[in-house]
């Protein structure tokens, strides 16, 4: 059985070069922090340097790659562009994603936009705007 990496062993800010830790989120977002069982992992550097990512509840787990303030936008801005595909009923989320997956010729363990650089967010957002413009317009999935 393949043995899994743990990731907080020797993580380190892909900004500055400091090492990240696992800190409550309340760590960032103060008293605004909407889930208080929740962690992220934040660089020994912040608030200077701003990265940080979120971890999974159950297994402690990156959620992605550590992200500045431009790059969590933009992977937000990705993200609401690739929902309003499959929202809008047109595909399945799951179809969504592969759809996606095919336009910006990524595997698929690569297909995880927490996971993204800016240029893959922007390539995101522009193809789904590309599609949602063609599907007003009437055109097909193949766009």
């Amino acid at each position: 059985m393949k043995k899994k990496k743990n990731p907080r062993n020797g993580m380190r800010c892909p900004y500055c070069g400091r090492p990240v830790q696992i800190r409550p989120a309340s760590y960032v977002y103060g008293k605004d922090n909407l889930d208080p069982e929740s962690y992220l992992y934040v660089c020994n550097g912040y608030p200077a340097c701003d990265a940080y990512v979120g971890a999974h509840k159950s297994s402690l787990q990156p959620m992605g790659t550590l992200a500045d303030s431009e790059l969590r936008h933009k992977r937000i801005e990705a993200h609401r562009a690739l929902d309003e595909i499959w929202k809008s009923g047109c595909m399945t989320r799951y179809g969504a994603y592969e759809w996606l997956q095919n336009k910006l010729c990524l595997r698929k363990k690569d297909m995880h936009i927490a996971m993204f650089s800016i240029y893959f967010c922007q390539e995101t957002i522009k193809e789904c705007r590309k599609f949602m413009e063609m599907k007003q317009k009437g055109g097909g999935i193949g766009t």
